[in-house]
């Protein structure tokens, strides 16, 4: 079994990215030199020149904190010799570092962490060296680091234990790590924060130091004195430390008062006068017990730390390692990456799909992309014109700021017209460039390319975007195995190639003697020996720079070649007519082309699928005004027949133009019908609220209503029960008002029944069905307790109070007489 590599070697460069790749295998790195030419083809690296790898790797590693950092993210992502596993890993690494990032409670920035300290650190203590007090505070700070790492985590967790989840691997990674709290207690005990050892780390340290200052305090008042003593020349005298020994520096070569050693002579002397030779002697020893004191603290210090070494070391490496990731994760939120699904393209219809971890709340994530498309980038950037056109804006508008300052300053001073005019219309100039960049940004690009698809022809005009195209999907591959996220809008899939091949340009092999035509043939001829059926290659203007019937061929060849025993996935770009019928006779090609603005005379930059581009060249001829003689003698040169296949593609352009506007269109109108959808749903929900409240206020007006007719009709039987205690003392007339408090009563109830209340909002007291009691009971008589709904047999009558005792059943109840109906 290999042992880990503890510290990170030199790193040179090829293309601006360091040659030895740091990957993490098994949970720790070793250093691999797949960025030499012995391991990575002369045809892979050529690809990945032209197509600007370089350059995108340099942009996201300017995004690490670090220096080691920012080495390791330009060789992890310059290697692209990731499985499809670890593709998968790095997406999802790069995923939970944002998650991490708008969790807000995470801090990743390592500036104030000196890793490459800390490796010297390490160096040291493993091989028994002290370390120093600056390589003892950047450890702390590496301790501390992880330490508020794991407390972020645990806080998080604690709060919510599905984070967790939502961050791995991140936190798996960050749990794993050990800290031991006594070196960091004991660093912050024994070093202060300016890098020196405190006075308190030891006895011996203090005594030396005091020992120190009292020598120097002697040798300051010894060399004032003499310099006072002199008489002549005391004003050009002064006293300084030479090599750790105080002395007397004279401007002149004059003698002096006292005696010396001549220590430098010529334009001025210093001289160590012998009154100070036994305290610098005493000095110099005393300096030489502080350093080994020093050396004795930093000693037990490094013993300590050798204890955890193994441990602080994966804390180094997983310190790089995770600004590594953030790297990636800020370049994403910077630019608004998308986390691309990458499948490998013989499981496109399985599973092996990489999805993000999306949250139990948030609904709002896109869903897969249709399986019909094997490569589905919507509103793709390419990354590096992206990059340009934001620097280009924020030099803009930092230039802008600058002017209007100076114009401030030069108004504060007051000076002549003339100047602050044409500083106000410099102001105005820069303002007018800035408004241009901001209403000119880089234009996406929709790519979707169907399953059964393996060449897509792309044709168009010059300076149409062609090649921008090419380099944008496959900038976009080498993305998503790199564990980057894509430019591009949501529901991005991208299938996982090992390789991405490229024959971009027109640049002569020199070293070979190869023309432009034959330093292209040998590039492809490379890479068709070495791609594979997951390979993606991209091809610009196959079968230039030759003979056109004889290019043509050779392309229509190379292209069918391709499509039955090649690549993946082969994007060509030609302006090779012939090209375009091959998707007339094998299903397996798809044509595209780069659409034209015929009114405004320039090209959109945009892709028309399924319609080959036409040439326009003779019209851009008449156009910048060439005689219409020539112009009509090209065209019939040219032919009918083309005249007429470029008119049917006219045709298919001006058709796709209007189809995309219906489309638009069509989505701004299910658009606002969607709007115009929730707005009567939210209608709905407040004409149902309001119809509940109005129902609610309705029946508790009813309630109270009966509330107050059942309380009178209770208050009425009670006076006519406490006015008589007979039944035939009971007037008629109060047994008719008796009768009808009762069908009052009986009607409030009925109208509250129709109301269709529930029991549980508004409980109605039922009159009875029977009578109730006028008159006390009898010893012996039955009657029925409404409470029970039971019969029961009276066995004591209290006339006074107007209670009686029952037997129902096995229960004997006091009751009121009121309580019970015969």
């Amino acid at each position: 079994m290999s042992m880990p590599v503890p510290l990170f070697a030199a790193v040179g460069t090829i293309h601006g990215c360091p040659i030895n790749v740091i990957r993490r295998r098994n949970a720790y790195f070793k250093v691999s030199s797949s960025m030499d030419h012995h391991n990575l083809s002369k045809v892979k690296s050529n690809s990945l020149r032209v197509l600007e790898w370089d350059k995108l790797c340099h942009s996201v590693a300017s995004f690490a904190r670090t220096s080691l950092g920012r080495q390791a993210t330009k060789a992890q992502l310059w290697s692209l010799d990731q499985t499809f596993q670890e593709s998968l890993r790095l997406l999802q690494e790069t995923n939970a570092a944002i998650l991490m990032h708008n969790h807000d409670s995470f801090n990743f920035d390592l500036t104030s962490v000196d890793l490459a300290l800390v490796e010297s650190a390490i160096k040291h203590a493993r091989r028994g060296l002290p370390l120093d007090a600056n390589e003892a505070m950047a450890l702390l700070s590496l301790l501390q680091f992880v330490e508020a790492l794991q407390l972020s985590l645990k806080a998080a967790i604690k709060q919510d234990s599905d984070w967790y989840k939502q961050f791995m691997p991140l936190s798996e990674m960050i749990t794993q790590l050990v800290v031991n709290r006594s070196i960091i207690k004991l660093i912050q005990q024994v070093i202060d924060e300016d890098g020196s050892v405190k006075d308190s780390a030891s006895s011996a340290l203090k005594k030396a130091r005091d020992q120190v200052r009292t020598l120097e305090r002697k040798l300051h008042q010894l060399m004032d004195k003499l310099i006072r003593n002199e008489t002549k020349e005391a004003a050009l005298m002064v006293a300084s430390s030479v090599g750790g020994r105080w002395c007397i520096s004279s401007g002149t070569d004059q003698p002096t008062g006292f005696k010396g050693l001549l220590l430098s002579s010529g334009s001025g002397s210093i001289i160590e006068p012998l009154a100070a030779v036994p305290l610098n002697d005493e000095l110099q020893q005393a300096r030489a017990l502080v350093a080994k004191a020093e050396a004795d603290v930093l000693l037990m210090v490094t013993e300590k730390i050798q204890m955890d070494l193994d441990d602080i070391e994966k804390s180094l490496r997983t310190a790089i390692q995770l600004d590594m990731i953030y790297a990636r994760a800020t370049y994403s939120l910077s630019y608004g990456g998308t986390y691309p699904n990458i499948f490998l393209p013989e499981d496109i219809d399985g599973p092996l799909m990489a999805e993000p971890y999306r949250s139990k709340d948030k609904t709002s994530q896109a869903s897969n992309p249709k399986k019909e498309w094997i490569f589905y980038l919507p509103k793709a950037y390419h990354p590096l014109l992206l990059q340009q056109h934001r620097e280009k804006l924020s030099t803009a508008r930092k230039n802008v700021r600058s002017a209007a300052a100076e114009i401030r300053r030069r108004k504060m001073q007051a000076e002549n017209m003339a100047v602050k005019g044409e500083a106000e219309i410099d102001l105005s100039s820069l303002q007018k460039q800035v408004r241009a960049l901001e209403e000119a940004p880089p234009v996406p690009v929709d790519f979707f390319i169907s399953q059964k698809t393996r060449v897509l022809v792309i044709t168009g005009p010059n300076t149409g975007g062609k090649t921008i195209c090419l380099k944008t999907i496959g900038l976009a591959a080498m993305m998503a195995k790199s564990g980057l996220h894509v430019l591009s809008s949501e529901s991005a899939k991208v299938p996982w190639f090992d390789c991405v091949f490229a024959d971009i340009g027109d640049e002569q092999s020199l070293s070979q003697s190869l023309s432009t035509f034959s330093g292209h043939l040998k590039q492809i001829s490379e890479i068709q020996s070495q791609s594979t059926r997951r390979s993606l290659v991209l091809l610009d203007e196959v079968g230039a720079g030759t003979n056109p019937l004889e290019g043509a061929a050779l392309g229509m060849s190379l292209l069918e070649s391709f499509a039955r025993s090649g690549a993946l996935l082969t994007i060509a770009t030609t302006h090779h007519g012939e090209l375009k019928t091959l998707k007339y006779s094998n299903d397996a090609f798809e044509n595209a082309c780069m659409e034209f603005d015929e009114e405004n005379f320039k090209p959109t930059y945009k892709i028309l699928w399924g319609v080959p581009g036409r040439s326009n060249a003779i019209n851009i001829a008449e156009r910048l005004g060439v005689p219409s003689s020539i112009v009509d003698n090209a065209r019939e040169l040219y032919g009918a027949a083309s005249a007429e296949i470029d008119e049917v593609i006219m045709d298919m352009e001006t058709y796709k133009q209007k189809f995309q506007e219906l489309i638009k269109e069509s989505r701004h109108y299910l658009t606002m019908s969607r709007g115009l959808h929730e707005k009567l749903l939210v209608s709905r929900r407040k004409l149902q609220d309001l119809g509940a409240q109005q129902r609610y206020k309705k029946m508790r007006e009813l309630s109270e209503a009966a509330a107050v007719a059942r309380s009178t009709l209770h208050k009425k039987v009670r006076q006519l029960r406490t006015s008589t205690m007979k039944q035939s003392q009971l007037s008629k007339a109060s047994k008719r008002k008796l009768a009808n408090n009762y069908k009052h009563a009986t009607a409030v109830e009925n109208e509250l029944q129709g109301t269709n209340m529930s029991s549980s909002s508004i409980q109605v007291i039922k009159q009875p069905q029977s009578e109730k009691i006028t008159e006390l009971p009898k010893v012996g008589d039955t009657v029925h307790v409404s409470s029970l709904d039971k019969r029961a047999t009276v066995l004591k009558v209290d006339t006074s109070k107007e209670e009686i005792v029952v037997q129902a059943g096995i229960m004997k109840l006091k009751l009121k007489a009121t309580d019970v109906q015969r």
